[in-house]
């Protein structure tokens, strides 16, 4: 349990009475007064997870800037959050645009991400003043050229860089810097835009270059064999057109731990990582150091989230596996169905008994793929028990769904004076509400 226990947020507890608690909220009273499912972010471990990012990009000579990958999870009460702690927003759509600009985030300190933006996403971007568009290929950027002219004003763009470099993930699906990804330029490609833009007088000001190898990768090694490369781009360009190379964005990715197998995953050996490489990078080139950019999410969010589900059935096979059955899954968790992804998972509300046996733990929607968790080890499970997943923060609601027309569950913040309501469970007339 004592394993099991480490996924949790820091301040979570097994009372006495075998009772788990979030800062000291009872997750059995929470599913209770909210419902289930429920998903429950501590608020704690976000600022905990801002801070050891902070901490770690202080040890950089140049300046820099942390921002959330907003992808990962993103309602108004989150984007206040990281606002009020002055985290920026990686931004992927028109939407998370409005999201963010509803919940007061600067415009100025998003940059928009996405490889294939559509007409709306670029005009919603420059209409609400954002501070960096991350141009992904050439037909984007005649775009949004031809945009920038029409709108008046200057735009200020990163080349997305694909450096063909290799990050070891949990599936295929979350590799992003290869030399077949969907996602930015080639390096010989990004060369050539780079040095048609640099020699006309144009409305877009190149500013900087941003690389992402993957999504919940924990060697930092390919991160720097992919920042050289970026680096000898900026020196050649520095060199020839004088560009003042002034931005670098690392990208995110870094890991998180799901099970109690997994490795631990601190942020700050990613951030030295990236840090050293690129300090040591610029000195051989005698480049001056741009300001560094981070974008994680997963490891910011991640660890805070905590799904409680009840218990429903019980399937026993014979020679076969037990099936406990939960009222959530595939619909607000995709996760285990696209990545495999591995969980674990305790007894709420007997959290200090022994565990007995292994069982998966199935969902009520009409997949058989709608397994969240494919064994674990819990006491015998019974109807109205309360279920409680760790690490629930990232890549889940973001992902959810109302397939078999599930309705998506309610969201709380746990902080030590409270708990508050961020977002309230769907209705049955949310499910039409779009029906005309």
């Amino acid at each position: 349990m004592s394993n099991k226990l480490s996924l949790f947020p820091p301040n979570t507890t097994i009372t006495t009475e075998g009772q788990l608690t979030l800062n000291g909220h009872a997750a059995v009273e929470l599913a209770r007064q909210f419902g289930t499912p429920l998903y429950v972010y501590d608020v704690a471990t976000i600022h905990q997870q801002i801070r050891a990012y902070r901490q770690g990009l202080a040890r950089y000579a140049g300046s820099s800037l942390l921002t959330y990958a907003s992808k990962a999870f993103l309602c108004t009460a989150l984007v206040r959050l990281m606002t009020d702690a002055g985290v920026g927003l990686d931004v992927a759509s028109a939407g998370e645009i409005f999201i963010a600009e509803r919940g007061g985030a600067d415009p100025t300190a998003m940059h928009l991400h996405g490889n294939n933006k559509s007409a709306l996403d670029l005009r919603e971007a420059l209409r609400a003043g954002v501070g960096r568009i991350v141009v992904d290929n050439a037909d984007e950027l005649a775009s949004l050229t031809k945009m920038a002219a029409e709108h008046g004003q200057p735009v200020k763009i990163w080349l997305r860089i694909t450096p063909d470099v290799a990050v070891e993930t949990v599936h295929e699906y979350t590799v992003t810097g290869t030399a077949d990804s969907k996602f930015g330029f080639p390096i010989e490609a990004a060369d050539s835009v780079a040095r048609e833009l640099l020699s006309q007088n144009s409305p877009i000001e190149l500013t900087g270059l941003h690389v992402h190898l993957g999504s919940h990768f924990h060697d930092a090694g390919p991160v720097a064999r992919a920042l050289e490369r970026l680096l000898e781009l900026a020196a050649g360009w520095r060199h020839e057109f004088d560009w003042p190379f002034s931005e670098l964005c690392a990208g995110g990715g870094w890991g998180v731990r799901y099970h109690p197998d997994d490795p631990p995953m601190p942020v700050e050996p990613f951030v030295a990582g990236v840090t050293a490489a690129v300090e040591r990078g610029c000195r051989l080139r005698n480049l001056s150091l741009p300001q560094l950019i981070l974008e994680p999410g997963r490891s910011l969010v991640g660890q805070a989230g905590v799904a409680l589900y009840t218990v429903g059935g019980r399937k026993v096979m014979p020679g076969g596996r037990t099936y406990v059955s939960i009222d959530g899954g595939l619909a607000d968790n995709p996760r285990p169905a696209l990545y495999r992804a591995n969980y674990t998972a305790v007894l709420a509300n007997r959290a200090g008994e022994p565990e007995t046996e292994t069982v998966a733990i199935a969902g009520p929607y009409c997949e058989t793929g709608d397994i969240l968790i494919q064994a674990v080890d819990l006491p015998a499970a019974q109807p109205g028990d309360i279920l409680a997943i760790p690490v629930a923060g990232a890549y889940q609601l973001a992902m959810s769904s109302n397939y078999n027309a599930a309705l998506k569950p309610a969201v709380v913040f746990g902080e030590e004076n409270g708990v508050k309501l961020i977002q309230r469970r769907e209705t049955f007339e949310d499910l039409i509400r779009r029906d005309v």
